[in-house]
């Protein structure tokens, strides 16, 4: 079995546990007067698993390729080193340093570091227009968290006070 169809197996089985959970422990807890709602907090969980199983049953049963094209897998891991897979684990490394980076530092400046490292590891090099986009990014979407939802979300380092 190829690659990607071993790594939907193992997304349908994780999109099975929390459609399980999203369907069968979440609800039950719910107040009385939430039961009447519309909407549920389990509602976006519930579409979710249905589309990663549904997504990953596609991908298993190999309906995602057109007929004609050959069988090969796409990614042949006795060549792994043929792939840049440093350029992943250092990403990998990056999204791990900027969830812990992210209270302490705060948004703006750990998701815009976050976003200007990512895409200088990923081969972007005009960094005139990179900095620029990443701050525009980040500020907007700071203000839709911040002011539009309501959600608290530290703006600046811990040591500001703010």
């Amino acid at each position: 079995m190829a690659l990607d169809r071993w790594i939907a197996l193992i997304i349908l089985a994780i999109a099975l546990a929390y459609g399980y959970a999203a369907f069968f422990t979440m609800d039950h807890l719910l107040p009385p007067f939430m039961q009447r709602n519309p909407i549920w907090p389990s509602t976006f969980p519930k579409a979710l698993s249905v589309l990663a199983v549904g997504t990953c049953l596609i991908i298993l049963l190999g309906l995602e390729k057109p007929g004609g094209e050959a069988k090969t897998p796409d990614i042949d891991y006795r060549r792994l080193q043929d792939y840049h897979l440093g350029k992943a684990l250092l990403l990998l490394g990056l999204m791990a340093a900027y969830a812990l980076a992210l209270r302490p530092v705060g948004f703006l400046a750990s998701t815009t570091l976050f976003l200007v490292l990512g895409a200088a590891i990923l081969g972007e090099r005009k960094f005139h227009i990179l900095i620029p986009v990443a701050l525009v990014a980040t500020g907007a979407v700071w203000y839709l968290v911040q002011e539009v939802l309501g959600i608290f979300l530290r703006p600046l380092p811990f040591f500001l006070g703010v």
